[in-house]
C-alpha cells in the first residue's frame, strides 16, 4: 500500500502541474494577440519608411553619404541580442543565444561587445564576454521611447567610432508557433544604388534631399530596433504558449498511465488480500 500511496502522491503533483502550464498556456495566448497586432502593424511602416528613404537616396549627391551609412576597416563589433526575462518558452531564448555564440566564433577576429535586451542572454555572456550594457528592463514598460534611448546610444558610439558594424540578433514571429532566428545588419545601413540601366524619378524635395535623409535615417534605424523588439516578445508569447501546450499534454497522458499503473496495482493488492482470507478461513477450517 505505501507504493499505492507514492502514486497517488505523483498523480496529485501532476496534476497541479497541468493546472498550472494550462494557465500559463491562456495568459500567453490573451498577450499573444496584443503583441502580435502590435508587430503586424508596424512592419509596414518599417518597410515603406525604407523604400522612402531608399527613393530619396537614389535621387541624392552621391559625395554626400550619411554618416550612419559610411563603411570603415571593421575591427570592433557590437550584436544587439534580444531575448525574454524569463523561461519556459521552448528554445526561444536558447536558440538566439546559439546564434551569438556562432557569430562570436565566425568574428572571432574582431572585437565584439554585446547589449543585451533580456535576463536570458545577459546571464548567458556575461561572464565570458564584454556587456556593452543590459538593457533588460525596457520590458518592463515596452514602449518606443525607451527602445529609441538604446538606439540612439548605438548610433553615438557608431558615429564615435567606438563599433564599426552593429548587428541585430532576435526571434522573428511568423505564427504562433513558428519563431525564425533573424540576424541582422543595423549599422552601417545600406543604401542601395541606382543602376545604369535604372531610370531615375524625378522628385521635387521640400526642403531638400539631404536633410530629409538626416530626419528619416535615425527614425528608420530605431524603428528597426524597436521593431525586433517587437517581433520577439510576440515570438516570446507564442513559443510559451505552444510550450506550455505540450506540456500540458504530456502530463496529461503521464498521468493517464499512473493511473492506469495505480488501477492495476490497487486490483492487485485487493486481490491477494481475498486470497490471504480466503488461506486463512481454510487454515481455520481445516484445524
Amino acid at each position: 500500500m505505501a507504493n499505492l500511496k507514492e502514486i497517488r502522491g505523483r498523480i496529485s503533483s501532476i496534476s497541479s502541474t497541468m493546472q498550472i502550464t494550462r494557465a500559463m498556456k491562456m495568459v500567453s495566448a490573451a498577450k499573444l494577440k496584443k503583441a502580435q497586432d502590435a508587430i503586424v502593424m508596424l512592419r509596414p511602416y518599417s518597410e515603406k519608411l525604407q523604400e522612402i528613404i531608399q527613393n530619396v537616396n537614389s535621387s541624392s549627391d552621391p559625395d554626400q553619404v550619411s554618416v550612419y551609412a559610411q563603411k570603415r576597416e571593421v575591427k570592433k563589433v557590437l550584436f544587439i541580442a534580444v531575448t525574454s526575462n524569463r523561461g519556459l518558452a521552448g528554445a526561444f531564448n536558447s536558440s538566439v543565444i546559439k546564434e551569438l555564440n556562432h557569430q562570436f566564433q565566425n568574428n572571432a577576429q574582431y572585437e565584439v561587445e554585446v547589449l543585451t535586451i533580456g535576463k536570458k542572454v545577459y546571464d548567458a555572456v556575461r561572464k565570458n564576454r564584454t556587456v556593452y550594457s543590459n538593457e533588460s528592463v525596457v520590458f518592463d514598460s515596452l514602449r518606443f521611447d525607451k527602445v529609441s534611448n538604446i538606439a540612439e546610444s548605438v548610433m553615438s558610439s557608431f558615429v564615435e567610432g567606438k563599433f564599426d558594424e552593429v548587428y541585430l540578433i532576435y526571434n522573428k514571429f511568423i505564427n504562433a508557433a513558428t519563431q525564425e532566428v533573424i540576424t541582422e545588419q543595423l549599422l552601417p545601413i545600406s543604401m542601395a544604388e541606382t543602376e545604369e540601366n535604372e531610370v531615375e524619378t524625378d522628385y521635387i524635395f521640400e526642403p531638400n534631399r539631404n536633410e530629409i535623409l538626416d530626419n528619416l535615417i535615425p527614425k528608420s534605424i530605431k524603428t528597426q530596433v524597436f521593431k525586433a523588439v517587437l517581433d520577439s516578445v510576440a515570438a516570446e508569447h507564442g513559443a510559451r504558449m505552444t510550450a506550455m501546450h505540450k506540456a500540458t499534454d504530456n502530463a496529461q497522458a503521464l498521468k493517464n498511465d499512473l493511473v492506469i499503473f495505480y488501477n492495476k496495482a490497487r486490483q492487485a493488492a485487493i486481490t491477494n488480500e481475498i486470497l490471504e482470507i480466503v488461506s486463512g478461513a481454510e487454515a481455520l477450517k481445516n484445524s
